[in-house]
Protein backbone atom coordinates (compact mmCIF):
# COMPACT_ATOMS: atom_id res chain seq x y z
CA UNK A 1 0.00 0.00 0.00
CA UNK A 2 3.10 2.30 0.92
CA UNK A 3 4.51 1.74 -2.89
CA UNK A 4 0.88 2.45 -4.35
CA UNK A 5 0.90 5.76 -2.18
CA UNK A 6 4.30 6.92 -3.51
CA UNK A 7 3.53 6.77 -6.86
CA UNK A 8 0.49 8.51 -6.72
CA UNK A 9 2.04 11.24 -4.85
CA UNK A 10 4.44 11.04 -7.77
CA UNK A 11 1.74 11.56 -10.19
CA UNK A 12 0.73 14.38 -8.30
CA UNK A 13 4.15 16.01 -8.84
CA UNK A 14 4.39 15.54 -12.05
CA UNK A 15 0.91 16.98 -13.04
CA UNK A 16 1.75 19.60 -10.97
CA UNK A 17 4.49 20.76 -12.95
CA UNK A 18 2.45 20.02 -16.19
CA UNK A 19 0.35 22.39 -14.80
CA UNK A 20 3.20 25.43 -14.13
CA UNK A 21 3.68 24.74 -18.13
CA UNK A 22 0.35 24.95 -19.45
CA UNK A 23 -0.02 28.40 -17.66
CA UNK A 24 3.28 29.51 -18.78
CA UNK A 25 2.44 28.83 -22.63
CA UNK A 26 -0.93 29.91 -22.11
CA UNK A 27 0.56 33.32 -20.67
CA UNK A 28 3.03 33.52 -23.65
CA UNK A 29 0.45 32.62 -26.59
CA UNK A 30 -1.87 35.44 -24.89
CA UNK A 31 0.88 38.29 -24.89
CA UNK A 32 2.09 36.84 -28.33
CA UNK A 33 -1.61 37.64 -29.72
CA UNK A 34 -2.01 41.03 -27.73
CA UNK A 35 1.45 42.46 -29.50
CA UNK A 36 0.27 40.93 -33.22
CA UNK A 37 -2.93 42.74 -32.52
CA UNK A 38 -1.35 46.30 -31.12
CA UNK A 39 0.32 46.20 -34.91
CA UNK A 40 -2.60 46.15 -36.87
CA UNK A 41 -3.77 49.51 -36.31
CA UNK A 42 -0.21 50.89 -38.38
CA UNK A 43 -0.71 48.08 -40.97
CA UNK A 44 -4.45 49.25 -41.64
CA UNK A 45 -3.02 52.90 -41.79
CA UNK A 46 -0.18 51.83 -44.23
CA UNK A 47 -2.56 50.54 -46.57
CA UNK A 48 -4.96 53.47 -46.65
CA UNK A 49 -2.29 55.67 -47.54
CA UNK A 50 -1.06 53.78 -50.33
CA UNK A 51 -5.13 53.33 -51.13
CA UNK A 52 -5.18 57.00 -51.16
CA UNK A 53 -2.41 57.26 -53.28
CA UNK A 54 -4.08 54.84 -56.12
CA UNK A 55 -6.81 56.92 -56.23
CA UNK A 56 -5.13 59.74 -56.99
CA UNK A 57 -3.03 57.75 -59.46
CA UNK A 58 -6.32 56.35 -61.06
CA UNK A 59 -7.84 59.82 -61.37
CA UNK A 60 -5.39 60.58 -63.78
CA UNK A 61 -5.90 58.03 -66.24
CA UNK A 62 -8.08 57.77 -68.99
CA UNK A 63 -9.61 53.79 -68.01
CA UNK A 64 -8.59 51.90 -64.71
CA UNK A 65 -5.90 49.72 -65.55
CA UNK A 66 -5.38 45.82 -64.84
CA UNK A 67 -2.31 44.48 -63.20
CA UNK A 68 -0.23 41.61 -64.93
CA UNK A 69 -1.43 38.22 -63.98
CA UNK A 70 -5.08 38.20 -65.96
CA UNK A 71 -4.49 35.51 -68.34
CA UNK A 72 -4.84 31.32 -68.48
CA UNK A 73 -1.87 30.14 -66.13
CA UNK A 74 -2.78 28.72 -62.99
CA UNK A 75 -4.00 29.43 -60.19
CA UNK A 76 -1.92 29.62 -56.92
CA UNK A 77 -3.50 29.58 -53.11
CA UNK A 78 -1.17 31.06 -50.40
CA UNK A 79 -2.10 29.58 -47.31
CA UNK A 80 -0.89 30.96 -43.83
CA UNK A 81 -0.54 27.99 -41.34
CA UNK A 82 0.68 27.62 -37.90
CA UNK A 83 4.40 26.68 -37.27
CA UNK A 84 4.19 25.55 -33.66
CA UNK A 85 1.91 23.10 -32.30
CA UNK A 86 -1.12 23.03 -29.36
CA UNK A 87 -3.59 25.06 -31.83
CA UNK A 88 -6.27 22.36 -31.65
CA UNK A 89 -7.63 21.60 -35.51
CA UNK A 90 -6.42 25.47 -36.57
CA UNK A 91 -4.24 24.35 -39.48
CA UNK A 92 -7.06 21.31 -40.85
CA UNK A 93 -9.49 24.26 -40.88
CA UNK A 94 -7.22 26.58 -42.75
CA UNK A 95 -6.18 23.54 -45.29
CA UNK A 96 -9.62 22.67 -45.81
CA UNK A 97 -10.54 26.04 -46.90
CA UNK A 98 -7.31 26.38 -49.48
CA UNK A 99 -8.51 22.97 -50.86
CA UNK A 100 -12.10 24.38 -51.76
CA UNK A 101 -10.61 27.43 -53.43
CA UNK A 102 -9.53 25.99 -56.69
CA UNK A 103 -12.36 24.96 -58.60
CA UNK A 104 -12.46 21.29 -60.21
CA UNK A 105 -10.80 20.82 -63.44
CA UNK A 106 -8.35 23.44 -62.94
CA UNK A 107 -4.91 23.82 -61.40
CA UNK A 108 -3.91 24.74 -58.32
CA UNK A 109 0.00 25.45 -56.76
CA UNK A 110 -0.24 26.12 -52.98
CA UNK A 111 2.57 28.56 -51.34
CA UNK A 112 2.51 27.87 -47.75
CA UNK A 113 3.74 29.25 -44.51
CA UNK A 114 4.04 27.61 -41.35
CA UNK A 115 5.91 24.03 -40.80
CA UNK A 116 3.06 22.22 -38.61
CA UNK A 117 0.95 23.40 -41.50
CA UNK A 118 3.12 21.92 -44.16
CA UNK A 119 3.43 19.01 -42.15
CA UNK A 120 -0.92 18.36 -42.29
CA UNK A 121 -0.68 18.92 -45.90
CA UNK A 122 2.07 16.21 -46.90
CA UNK A 123 0.12 13.58 -44.81
CA UNK A 124 -3.12 14.68 -46.95
CA UNK A 125 -0.78 14.24 -50.49
CA UNK A 126 -0.88 17.82 -50.89
CA UNK A 127 1.43 19.32 -53.21
CA UNK A 128 3.35 22.11 -52.15
CA UNK A 129 5.70 24.04 -54.45
CA UNK A 130 7.04 26.91 -52.05
CA UNK A 131 7.03 27.38 -47.96
CA UNK A 132 8.05 29.20 -45.55
CA UNK A 133 8.74 28.90 -41.73
CA UNK A 134 5.57 31.04 -40.09
CA UNK A 135 6.53 33.34 -37.77
CA UNK A 136 7.15 32.94 -34.29
CA UNK A 137 7.22 37.19 -33.49
CA UNK A 138 5.37 39.50 -34.67
CA UNK A 139 8.44 42.17 -35.59
CA UNK A 140 9.03 38.91 -38.55
CA UNK A 141 6.10 39.71 -40.22
CA UNK A 142 7.16 41.77 -42.76
CA UNK A 143 10.56 39.66 -43.66
CA UNK A 144 7.69 36.72 -44.49
CA UNK A 145 4.91 39.51 -46.70
CA UNK A 146 8.16 40.06 -48.70
CA UNK A 147 8.95 36.58 -49.14
CA UNK A 148 5.57 35.55 -50.00
CA UNK A 149 5.79 38.78 -52.69
CA UNK A 150 8.82 37.59 -54.08
CA UNK A 151 7.34 34.09 -54.74
CA UNK A 152 4.47 35.40 -55.99
CA UNK A 153 5.70 38.10 -58.67
CA UNK A 154 8.46 35.40 -59.64
CA UNK A 155 5.65 33.05 -61.02
CA UNK A 156 3.96 35.81 -62.25
CA UNK A 157 6.37 37.16 -64.10
CA UNK A 158 6.67 34.09 -65.92
CA UNK A 159 3.29 34.06 -66.34
CA UNK A 160 2.56 30.45 -64.77
CA UNK A 161 0.11 31.82 -63.09
CA UNK A 162 -2.58 33.88 -63.68
CA UNK A 163 -4.97 34.14 -60.09
CA UNK A 164 -4.09 34.45 -56.60
CA UNK A 165 -5.90 33.84 -53.54
CA UNK A 166 -4.89 34.54 -49.91
CA UNK A 167 -6.33 32.14 -47.46
CA UNK A 168 -5.93 32.34 -43.46
CA UNK A 169 -7.07 32.92 -40.01
CA UNK A 170 -8.24 35.88 -38.24
CA UNK A 171 -8.54 36.09 -34.56
CA UNK A 172 -11.98 35.58 -32.97
CA UNK A 173 -13.49 35.83 -29.22
CA UNK A 174 -15.58 32.32 -30.05
CA UNK A 175 -14.07 28.92 -30.62
CA UNK A 176 -14.78 28.73 -34.28
CA UNK A 177 -12.21 30.03 -36.70
CA UNK A 178 -12.43 33.36 -39.31
CA UNK A 179 -11.14 31.71 -42.23
CA UNK A 180 -10.54 34.26 -44.85
CA UNK A 181 -10.00 34.18 -48.74
CA UNK A 182 -8.82 37.23 -49.91
CA UNK A 183 -8.25 37.68 -53.67
CA UNK A 184 -5.10 39.32 -54.90
CA UNK A 185 -4.45 38.65 -58.69
CA UNK A 186 -6.09 40.00 -60.83
CA UNK A 187 -5.99 43.22 -58.75
CA UNK A 188 -9.80 45.29 -58.26
CA UNK A 189 -8.44 48.88 -59.05
CA UNK A 190 -12.79 49.29 -58.82
CA UNK A 191 -12.80 48.83 -55.21
CA UNK A 192 -10.46 52.02 -55.12
CA UNK A 193 -12.80 55.35 -55.21
CA UNK A 194 -11.12 58.41 -57.94
CA UNK A 195 -9.36 61.18 -55.54
CA UNK A 196 -9.75 64.10 -58.22
CA UNK A 197 -7.24 67.02 -56.86
CA UNK A 198 -7.19 70.64 -57.14
CA UNK A 199 -3.75 70.21 -58.23
CA UNK A 200 -2.47 67.49 -59.78
CA UNK A 201 0.47 65.67 -57.53
CA UNK A 202 3.93 65.91 -59.38
CA UNK A 203 4.79 62.48 -60.55
CA UNK A 204 8.41 60.99 -62.24
CA UNK A 205 6.39 58.22 -63.94
CA UNK A 206 3.87 57.58 -66.60
CA UNK A 207 0.37 57.40 -63.95
CA UNK A 208 -0.26 53.35 -65.40
CA UNK A 209 3.22 52.44 -63.85
CA UNK A 210 2.78 54.60 -61.22
CA UNK A 211 -0.64 52.75 -60.38
CA UNK A 212 0.96 49.05 -60.83
CA UNK A 213 3.54 49.35 -58.16
CA UNK A 214 1.56 50.98 -55.99
CA UNK A 215 -0.90 48.16 -56.48
CA UNK A 216 2.20 45.76 -55.77
CA UNK A 217 2.95 47.44 -52.74
CA UNK A 218 -1.11 47.31 -51.63
CA UNK A 219 -0.23 43.48 -51.87
CA UNK A 220 1.79 43.50 -49.71
CA UNK A 221 -0.03 45.63 -47.55
CA UNK A 222 -3.15 43.11 -47.42
CA UNK A 223 -0.51 39.79 -47.08
CA UNK A 224 1.68 42.01 -44.02
CA UNK A 225 -1.59 42.30 -42.57
CA UNK A 226 -2.81 38.11 -42.98
CA UNK A 227 0.61 37.37 -41.51
CA UNK A 228 -0.24 39.39 -38.40
CA UNK A 229 -3.84 38.59 -38.02
CA UNK A 230 -3.00 34.99 -38.56
CA UNK A 231 -0.06 35.47 -36.07
CA UNK A 232 -2.71 36.45 -33.85
CA UNK A 233 -5.30 33.52 -34.46
CA UNK A 234 -2.40 31.01 -34.11
CA UNK A 235 -1.77 32.25 -30.83
CA UNK A 236 -5.38 32.51 -29.48
CA UNK A 237 -5.91 28.86 -30.77
CA UNK A 238 -2.91 27.94 -28.66
CA UNK A 239 -4.66 29.99 -26.04
CA UNK A 240 -7.69 28.09 -25.81
CA UNK A 241 -5.86 24.73 -25.63
CA UNK A 242 -3.93 25.60 -22.87
CA UNK A 243 -7.04 26.60 -21.48
CA UNK A 244 -8.81 23.76 -21.99
CA UNK A 245 -5.92 21.48 -21.18
CA UNK A 246 -5.57 23.55 -17.66
CA UNK A 247 -9.13 22.23 -16.81
CA UNK A 248 -7.96 18.77 -17.36
CA UNK A 249 -4.85 19.02 -15.62
CA UNK A 250 -7.08 20.43 -12.95
CA UNK A 251 -9.75 17.50 -12.87
CA UNK A 252 -6.63 14.60 -12.89
CA UNK A 253 -5.06 16.46 -10.15
CA UNK A 254 -8.14 16.44 -8.32
CA UNK A 255 -8.46 13.03 -8.52
CA UNK A 256 -5.34 12.20 -7.57
CA UNK A 257 -4.86 13.93 -4.90
CA UNK A 258 -8.82 12.38 -3.86
CA UNK A 259 -7.25 9.16 -4.47
CA UNK A 260 -4.33 10.06 -2.10
CA UNK A 261 -6.27 10.51 0.49
CA UNK A 262 -7.70 7.16 0.56
CA UNK A 263 -4.91 5.27 0.31
CA UNK A 264 -3.37 7.49 3.10
CA UNK A 265 -6.46 6.76 4.91
CA UNK A 266 -6.84 3.17 4.21
CA UNK A 267 -3.27 3.06 5.04
CA UNK A 268 -3.54 4.48 8.61
CA UNK A 269 -6.35 2.29 8.74
CA UNK A 270 -4.47 -0.59 8.27
CA UNK A 271 -1.71 0.27 10.49
CA UNK A 272 -4.29 0.79 13.64
CA UNK A 273 -5.63 -2.89 13.28
CA UNK A 274 -1.97 -4.46 13.24
CA UNK A 275 -1.26 -2.64 16.29
CA UNK A 276 -4.83 -3.41 17.49
CA UNK A 277 -3.98 -7.10 16.66
CA UNK A 278 -0.29 -6.93 18.35
CA UNK A 279 -1.98 -5.45 21.49
CA UNK A 280 -4.54 -8.44 21.53
CA UNK A 281 -1.48 -11.01 20.84
CA UNK A 282 0.17 -9.61 23.72
CA UNK A 283 -2.70 -9.22 26.18
CA UNK A 284 -3.20 -12.88 25.80
CA UNK A 285 -0.15 -14.42 25.83
CA UNK A 286 0.21 -12.12 29.13
CA UNK A 287 -3.01 -14.44 30.44
CA UNK A 288 -1.91 -17.28 29.90
CA UNK A 289 1.99 -16.42 32.35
Amino acid sequence: MTERLSDVEARIGSVRQLSAVVTAMRGIAAARSREARNHLAGIRAYADAIAGAIGQALALLPERPTIVGAGRGDHAIVVLCAEQGFVGAFNEKILDAAAAVVPPGRAGRFLLAGDRGAMIAAERGLTVEWSAPMITHVDQAADLAGRIIDALYERLGDRSISEVTLVYAAPETAADLDITRKRLVPFDYQRFPLMHMSEPPLISQPAGQLAEKLAEEYIFAEILEAVTLSFAAENEARTRAMIAARTNVAKTLDNLTALSRQLRQEEITNEIVELAGGTKEAQSNSDRN
